[in-house]
């Protein structure tokens, strides 16, 4: 389970980034289901100010022994340098020795890198710093074009968005869908989102419908289960076809099967998780229609069968189940 989060801050920090690992762990969404987090800030001198990249100042109320306890520890972007603080390289060391899981964002995949934790490991980093981050860390295996890498103990996120993906995802994986779902929605973003850090768009959350697509997107959501065609797609948001297909990619960074196909898994995940439900019954709530078509889908996105997905996942319960 996942508990106790720890977040650790040097000079030179990114707010952003540490902003992002705030948001998802560090606020109390237990009157919603939410499990409660430990969550921890943790420096070298604890109760001493440390200073962001942006003209103010932070100070952590934890030392790095607060990281002994931690399940996950949490380090966000920070000034790229030669040399970060040993104490800081030593206490990350002995977390992962431990056995905590460690998550980077952006270039705090530099400072795991300094503590020689992603030698022969996929990873990944702002796209802007993997030049530079290759020429440092030649033994890890970077991957330019994802929003984050999972390798079981440590996870690293891309460029500062990706961030809010890679902390969802951890959530997703310790504690289940409708968690992630109930952080994301407070959190105003998608539970998970489609693409690479190059090609995806962020999909707009406005305050005023608008010409937006999101009642469209929301309607699709309650009708995955149904066909639909960029046809039948384009009349329901009163467009042209071509217009329709030009203002979808501009607003989600997909086309309409992309896009379906990826909320389409998601929902079938959370049916692996939470239901009894067979597989064919699954391919029919989902939309894909049959069980073959689930799991060529479903293996392609996830990276296992749906049987084997639901043999790790299916323990966990909703909140307050």
């Amino acid at each position: 389970m996942l508990r106790t989060v720890a977040a650790v801050v040097i000079d030179g920090l990114a707010p952003f980034e540490f902003g992002v690992i705030c948001e998802v762990f560090g606020i109390d969404r237990t009157e919603e289901g939410v499990p409660p987090f430990d969550f921890r800030v943790c420096g070298e001198r604890p109760g001493e100010p440390i200073r962001t990249g942006v003209g103010a100042s932070l100070t952590p109320d934890h030392g790095l022994d607060a990281l002994e306890q931690a399940d996950l520890v949490a380090v966000p972007a920070a000034k790229i340098r030669d040399e970060y603080p040993p104490l800081v390289i030593e206490a990350l060391r002995n977390a992962h020795e431990r056995g905590s899981t460690l998550l980077s964002v952006c270039s705090g995949a530099f400072i795991l890198g300094a503590a020689g934790l992603l030698d022969d490991r996929r990873c990944t980093t702002h796209w802007r710093h993997v030049a530079e981050f290759t020429e440092r860390f030649p033994n890890a295996k970077i991957d330019p074009d994802v929003l984050f890498v999972d390798e079981g103990d440590i996870v690293t996120s891309a460029g500062t968005a990706a961030g809010i993906d890679a902390c969802l995802h951890v959530v997703r994986r310790e504690l289940g869908a409708v968690t992630t779902a109930t952080i994301a929605r407070r959190m105003v973003v998608a539970p998970q989102r489609d693409g690479g850090q190059r090609q995806f768009v962020e999909l707009p959350t406005p305050q005023h419908q608008g010409d937006s697509l999101q009642p469209l997107l929301a309607w699709l959501q309650d009708r995955l289960d149904e066909e639909h065609t960029v046809a039948s797609l384009a009349e329901q948001a009163n467009m042209s076809e071509r217009t329709f297909a030009r203002r979808f990619a501009a607003e989600t960074g997909t086309t309409p099967h992309r896009w379906l196909t990826t909320q389409r898994v998601l929902r079938a995940r959370q049916l692996l998780e939470e239901t009894q439900l067979t597989v064919e019954d699954v391919a029919h709530r989902s939309g894909f229609g049959t069980a073959a078509l689930l799991r060529h889908h479903f293996t392609s996105a996830v990276g296992v069968p749906p049987m084997d997905y639901r043999r790790s996942f299916s323990h966990r319960q909703p909140p307050n189940a």
